[in-house]
């Protein structure tokens, strides 16, 4: 897809989101590394970018479950220094974690089967709450409209 020309046109909103966004990573169940991780396998697209009424900033999550392995070698090595996850939901019910239980869920053996559902979830709905900030951010300095005529040239 070549929309990056859009794209290119909002960093310094994704950079204010991010910012204005850092508190709800902070109460959610994912450390700051963790939804860095997430972001970089999200994508944003507009959808119907064509329709002012109908147009609107949604995020591709279909990159992650590709990275919820990972999120598991985070926390691991974060336990591992001694550190806690920030998250009040990060690992609980997983019983003692670590490295082997690790390797047993990126295997699919042990208990790791469905439970990254939760992780997937929880990802999918913080990026799509990202993505409406976005949007209302775009829209409240008056760019949505440039930037989504920008995607629908695209």
């Amino acid at each position: 897809m070549s929309d990056n020309s859009w794209t290119d046109r909002i960093v310094g909103e994704r950079m204010t989101v991010d910012q204005e966004f850092n508190s709800r990573i902070a109460n959610s169940r994912f450390t700051s590394q963790e939804w860095s991780l997430i972001m970089t396998a999200t994508e944003f697209e507009i959808e119907n970018p064509e329709d002012p009424d109908a147009a609107r900033i949604v995020a591709n999550t279909e990159k992650i479950e590709q990275i919820l392995p990972e999120l598991e070698n985070v926390r691991s090595q974060v336990g591992a220094m001694g550190g806690q996850t920030q998250g009040s939901g990060a690992g609980s019910g997983s019983g003692s974690g670590g490295i082997v239980d690790s390797l047993k869920g990126a295997l699919g053996m042990g208990s790791g089967g469905g439970s990254y559902d939760e992780e997937r979830e929880a990802a999918e709905t913080l990026t799509r709450e990202y993505a409406e900030e976005l949007q209302a951010k775009l829209e409240s300095n008056g760019r949505w409209d440039s930037v989504r005529e920008a995607a629908a040239e695209s």
